[in-house]
């Protein structure tokens, strides 16, 4: 069976070889990312989803107690045994990725592990900011050109905002880039080694003040961490430029989860913007937890008359509180879609729609709840598509 063939989102899961999942935190992403991926591997495509969430919201999502860092075989037939794909999971271990790229880029096996020894290295190699977003580039580019895989669909870090996923790399690799980092430090770049010797009044000033409040100690492991990194920095440079070539590839998509609530739909709006200068290719929006209107009950009246109709079964008190409750589940539901339309509208995009559900996933019987609500299979329409297109 195909998907309905107006969903730009099952083309993509039929089409593309890297489907990235972003968005603000919060938003239901990781949700999203396994629920696609289970319906691109009942589509018959071999396909891994992977996840930086250090929360393991993923393992949970396909009821597993936790995910390995190496692909894990997932069994798809215990929910749809005519499946003719394959699905395996996996999360990120930042610090491994890491370590991966310094080893692959250190001049000799002395400055490997004079990197990995180092007491500033391995603090910041799991917590520095941007670490994780430009792992998970690292690690996209390497599951890229994996033969097993017929599609990677990457469940992106957990952030504030769903920029950081695209700016952060960069703010790294500007930590990284020791040009600036050399000023300040110069007092400990004499001669290619360290020293303490100071060579300029303002060298004297900086150590002074860096001193009292980090300890010479410190700086020494800084100043021997950035030396080490010397002559690495264009390797990872290199890298992540290979991964920007990768995202911008048709064979490459992005889709952009966002919650109903107006800011979040602002953000997302943002955030689309932003792709669109950047000429990453865009799938489209899909907003979770959407209140859906109360459904119309069949010669049922509403308003004064259904409260005269259940009125016979219930005192008069609960049935006005019942009235008001589904005026309010209304209101709030025509608010959401005035929202979403007005994203739909401005951003000349389609929209998904998935509805709030009565609780959380946690096997894969409730992925494929989700992923039948994202892309249906075959060419009914089902309650919580967006607009045709």
């Amino acid at each position: 069976m195909s998907p309905a063939p107006f969903s730009p989102i099952a083309e993509a899961l039929e089409g593309k070889h890297i489907l990235v999942v972003c968005g603000s935190g919060g938003v239901g992403k990781t949700t999203t990312a396994a629920a696609l991926a289970l319906r691109a591997a009942l589509l018959g495509r071999r396909v891994l989803v992977c996840t930086i969430d250090p929360s393991r919201r993923l393992a949970t999502s396909l009821g597993l107690t936790q995910l390995s860092d190496k692909p894990k075989p997932l069994p798809v037939e215990k929910v749809a045994p005519e499946a003719a794909g394959r699905l395996w999971a996996m999360t990120l271990d930042t610090k491994r990725t890491f370590d991966a790229l310094v080893e692959r880029y250190a001049a000799n096996e002395a400055a490997r592990d004079r990197i990995l020894n180092n007491i500033v290295y391995r603090n910041i190699s799991d917590a520095l900011s941007g670490t994780h977003e430009y792992m998970a580039m690292e690690k996209l580019l390497e599951l890229s050109n994996d033969e097993r895989f017929d599609l990677v669909v990457l469940d992106t870090p957990p952030t504030r905002h769903a920029l950081d996923f695209l700016e952060a790399p960069d703010r790294m690799m500007a930590f990284l880039d020791t040009t600036i980092l050399r000023y300040f430090l110069r007092p400990y770049f004499i001669a290619g080694r360290l020293t303490i010797k100071v060579t300029t009044k303002l060298g004297s000033i900086v150590l002074d003040l860096a001193d009292k409040a980090l300890g010479l100690q410190f700086l020494r492991d800084l100043s021997e961490f950035f030396l080490a990194f010397e002559g690495m920095y264009d390797g990872f440079k290199d890298r992540a430029t290979s991964v920007h070539t990768l995202l911008r590839d048709p064979s490459a998509g992005f889709v952009l989860v966002a919650s109903p609530a107006r800011q979040a739909l602002e953000e997302a709006h943002y955030f689309h913007s932003r792709l669109v200068e950047k000429k990453m290719p865009f799938v489209g929006f899909l907003v979770n937890r959407v209140h859906l209107e109360p459904e119309k009950a069949r010669g049922r009246r509403r308003g004064a008359d259904a409260g005269r109709e259940i009125e016979a079964e219930l005192s008069e008190g609960l049935a006005e509180r019942l009235i008001a409750l589904h005026h309010d589940q209304q209101l709030l539901a025509r608010a959401e879609r005035h929202a979403i339309a007005r994203l739909e509208v401005d951003s000349r995009e389609p929209v998904t729609l998935v509805p709030e559900l009565d609780q959380d996933v946690h096997d894969l019987r409730g992925l494929l709840e989700v992923a039948d609500l994202i892309v249906p299979l075959g060419g009914e329409r089902r309650p919580g598509r967006a607009t045709e297109r």
